[in-house]
């Protein structure tokens, strides 16, 4: 295994451990990453003994300006170099109450760090102290379980999960990015101890389900999630999409599954999380507005309105930002029915100068969103909307070139026609302004200041405004 730790710190760590005369072992998701040909940043190692000491002898090697970062409580230390960020420890045992993930911690032998480990294939350590430089410790067929793509628990998997119900998620979120199969076993406690989750904190939550999105297939992570019950529990309103209902012999397609397929589409696309998140709520509001027509069959009128008032509650419950990237999200939910209408209708001008307006510098990612959308599985039907979304493509950089709408400010202010009139803030003001920016975008006047002007004064007048110079 001497192959794998060609990174010149692994010789430092060498020689600083048998200096101090303590047995040291990189563990963890470096190693399993390292045999899977992954690349990985973050090195873990454990020491018998202090890894606080270790950690400082070693910065102290490196040179000067290794700054080292001390968590006494935990006995851990960390610091960055070149572009690693490397955690010392002492080996460790574990013991946990009923009520928290938040372990009692002992000092420990190798084998007892070993045994606190989540997943086999996170087990494995590579020992560094020259005489033994590259031996692999794997008790727990790690190595076997890399080779058959298998997530399995060290112990049994019911008291490693009611130990740390984080556990469960990080074991759904690796089968999605390692496109491993988790052992029956492992996953029937899963679903036994599914309620334990409760104990776990909302952001730890969410950023697991950051990882499952930001996976090569999502939809592994999220079908897992819906299968151990956990679904229910951390994101009811994507539990609540599940299902068909049918009456009179017409049904509607199962929601939850076209949410899957359109994140799965979207992700060779894009590693924007906030899009594939987009793509994972652009149809969240289609429960609460699903209606059943005897004229029209079934309906989600205006569920991509109610759809992005859902996105703040659920960002704030989450504990995600809830800044730019909130309402980059809103916005794509709001919006994605737009290129898909007019895909269906002739494009005008006029419509396709009002999308580039509302979406500003996303458009491209609201057009990738929306193409994802498209899953029918009339072949026919999906060679049409596509035929029609490079239209709308050839249009909007038509007219992007031509009009500059995109981000577009009006080019009279309401300070400028204050001026003009003599008027303070009133509703008139506001009627001016929306009327010059709506004949800008429907093409009567083009976006130039003089042109505006001169269409100002004519609303103006309309409204029973006369300009101070007329006066």
């Amino acid at each position: 295994m001497k192959k794998h730790l060609q990174h010149p710190i692994f010789p430092v760590i060498s020689e600083i451990a048998d200096q101090l005369n303590q047995e040291t072992y990189v563990i963890g998701g470096f190693v399993r990453d390292l045999i899977l040909k992954r690349p990985s940043e973050d090195i873990d190692i454990v020491t018998i003994g202090s890894g606080i000491r270790l950690a400082e002898t070693i910065a102290k090697k490196l040179g000067p300006n290794i700054q080292v970062s001390i968590f006494k409580t935990f006995g851990t230390a960390m610091f960055k170099y070149q572009s690693l960020d490397v955690e010392f420890v002492g080996a460790r045992k574990e013991s946990y109450s009923e009520d928290s993930r938040k372990p009692v911690v002992e000092d420990g032998t190798l084998e007892e760090d070993q045994n606190r480990r989540d997943f086999t294939i996170n087990a494995l350590a590579l020992c560094l102290n020259k005489d033994r430089f590259g031996e692999l410790i794997d008790p727990f067929g790690g190595i076997q379980d890399l080779e058959n793509k298998i997530i399995r628990t060290p112990l049994e998997p019911g008291i490693t999960f009611s130990d740390d119900p984080l556990r469960m998620m990080r074991a759904i979120r690796f089968s999605s990015q390692l496109g491993f199969t988790i052992e029956e076993k492992t996953l029937e406690a899963i679903s036994r101890n599914k309620d334990r989750i409760h104990i776990i904190s909302k952001e730890r939550i969410g950023e697991e389900l950051n990882k499952i999105i930001l996976s090569s297939k999502p939809s592994v992570g999220f079908k897992l999630l819906e299968k151990t019950g956990l679904l229910e529990i951390v994101f009811p309103e994507l539990y609540r999409m599940k299902g068909r209902e049918e009456v009179n012999g017409i049904g509607h397609k199962d929601n939850f599954y076209h949410t899957l397929e359109v994140l799965d589409r979207i992700t060779p696309n894009t590693n924007n999380l906030w899009l594939r998140w987009s793509a994972l709520l652009h149809d969240i509001a289609k429960p609460v507005t699903k209606k059943y027509s005897p004229q029209l069959g079934w309906t989600f009128h205006s569920h991509n309105f109610v759809g992005a008032k859902m996105v703040a509650p659920l960002f704030k419950k989450m504990k995600f930002p809830l800044n730019e990237k909130m309402k980059y999200v809103q916005k794509m939910v709001e919006l994605h029915m737009r290129p898909i209408v007019l895909s269906e209708e002739e494009v005008t001008d006029s419509a396709i100068r009002r999308l580039l307006f509302e979406a500003g510098d996303d458009i491209d990612d609201l057009m990738t969103l929306c193409e994802a959308d498209i899953t029918s599985k009339n072949q026919e039907k999906v060679k049409k909307y596509y035929s029609n979304f490079q239209l709308v493509r050839q249009k909007l950089k038509e007219l992007e070139e031509k009009d500059h709408i995109r981000n577009f400010q009006p080019p009279l202010t309401g300070e400028t026609i204050m001026e003009v009139f003599g008027l303070t803030p009133c509703r008139e003001v506001g009627l001016i302004k929306i009327a010059i920016k709506d004949a800008i975008l429907d093409g009567i006047i083009q976006n130039d200041h003089d042109q505006a002007y001169q269409f100002m004064l004519e609303k103006a007048k309309e409204l029973g405004l006369t300009p101070l110079t007329d006066q």
